[in-house]
């Protein structure tokens, strides 16, 4: 009797049931004895860490070319690729990482990472900003498909393209790009030198006529007929400011004016240099009027560069001297109301001229004529007369004009849906 037989006659039925049972995992257990079962990866999924590797591996990206970045400044080398045909939504691509390395005798060395972006677009292209111009690197691109968890790397793995022909970075003179602003730059400059030389020849240069240097005639004259002073403040910058520039040249057609009708004229500075220059460009005034004698070094004088302390000087002059006529000339600041009120409350007539916007509330309300921001540099050279000024002037008003013109255009063809002619005007890509 075999030993089943010995199992059913010492056992009850509920036993019986249970051999068939027991007859079945044993041969089980027995089957997974020849046969062992697959090991647990770190991810938990049921195969062996190469299986897993092997069968998500991403393939590697095509086409990669790096090429010197054009239109810029040098140290920027583009790196352009093909994506990977792992690399759709829900894909084996997580991202794709870039990797440089420096050719030495035209063989790579030791990669490094520059930068990665992540999987999911259609044309990829990473510029790398860090490199030396002049020096040959190689690249490549890695497709990459990893696991992260809690900001950790579980598994990861690549597929590496191909490398790149060597290629170095370096800095273009000409930005193309804006090749439109270069033809308007152009244009400008052609009306200016047009213009100049029309003014050298003796040409009749039309420039509009600005009220404030209409009234610098009756201003002068006021003075002269009342023989009381005229003070000209050029402002309280130094001469590398441009309105300081174009305050002394109007001063020059004052003191000549102010020297034919042999009117004394008061020039304070805060300024060394722009003392100096005041100073000779007064004295060739009264050399131009026929009047060098009457020229006295003390017209021209120094009194602080403190700014308020400046102003309370002038304003001391002006209601001890009280002039008839007054002229701000050149860049202000908080000192403006106090020099510009002073002088009204003396009842002189005052014009005033200054490119500083927060100051030009002040002397419209207190002068009787102010030269608004690019008046100031439009009557030095209206008043001084210098070809080249009158050129420059006259040049720049036609090019505005032209703006003007093709903003109007613009503003037509853009609003019947004619034409994009915005598109003139961006970034030529």
């Amino acid at each position: 009797m075999n030993c089943f037989s010995r199992i059913t006659h010492r056992n009850t039925l509920g036993h019986v049931l249970l051999i068939p049972i027991t007859s079945t995992l044993f041969l089980a257990l027995a089957a997974f004895a020849q046969v062992a079962p697959p090991a647990i990866d770190s991810a938990g999924l049921g195969v062996s860490p190469d299986t897993h590797l092997a069968e998500l591996s991403p393939l590697p990206p095509t086409d990669v070319v790096a090429k010197d970045t054009p239109n810029d400044g040098g140290g920027t080398i583009t790196v352009r690729w093909r994506a990977s045909a792992d690399d759709v939504p829900g894909g084996k691509v997580k991202l794709y990482r870039i990797l440089r390395t420096v050719a030495t005798d035209g063989q790579p060395g030791e990669f490094q990472e520059v930068g990665d972006i992540p999987a999911g677009d259609t044309a990829y292209a990473y510029p790398d900003g860090n490199t030396t111009d002049g020096v040959e690197y190689f690249y490549k691109v890695v497709a990459v498909n990893n696991l992260v968890e809690n900001n950790e790397v579980i598994w990861e793995t690549t597929g590496e393209s191909e490398l790149t022909e060597t290629v170095k970075s370096s800095a273009q003179w000409f930005d193309m790009r804006r090749i439109n602003a270069f033809v308007g730059v152009i244009a400008l400059c052609t009306f200016i030198i047009f213009y100049i030389n029309q003014a050298k020849a003796g040409k009749d240069i039309f420039i509009r006529k600005i009220a404030g240097l209409d009234a610098v005639d009756e201003a002068v004259g006021r003075a002269t007929e009342m023989g009381k002073k005229i003070f000209y403040i050029p402002g309280t910058q130094d001469m590398d400011n441009v309105q300081t520039i174009a305050g002394v040249t109007i001063l020059g057609r004052v003191a000549e004016m102010a020297a034919q009708y042999e009117t004394w004229l008061e020039v304070p500075v805060s300024r060394s240099l722009v003392l100096v220059t005041a100073k000779e460009i007064v004295k060739e005034a009264y050399s131009k009027a026929g009047r060098p004698d009457a020229f006295q070094e003390d017209q021209v004088h120094y009194l602080t560069d403190d700014q308020f302390g400046y102003a309370a000087g002038i304003d001391g002059m002006v209601v001890r001297e009280k002039p008839a006529a007054i002229f701000f000339m050149g860049a202000f600041y908080a000192e403006a109301l106090i020099l510009a009120e002073t002088g009204n409350s003396i009842g002189a007539i005052q014009i005033a001229g200054t490119a500083m916007p927060s100051q030009l509330p002040f002397f419209v309300a207190a002068c009787d004529y102010t030269l608004i921001g690019e008046e100031l540099f439009a009557a030095s050279a209206y008043l001084s007369k210098e070809p080249k000024l009158l050129g420059s002037l006259k040049g720049q008003d036609i090019g505005k004009g032209v703006v003007l013109v093709a903003i109007v255009i613009g503003i037509i063809l853009e609003t019947l849906n004619l034409w994009q002619f915005s598109s003139l005007f961006s970034i030529i890509e």
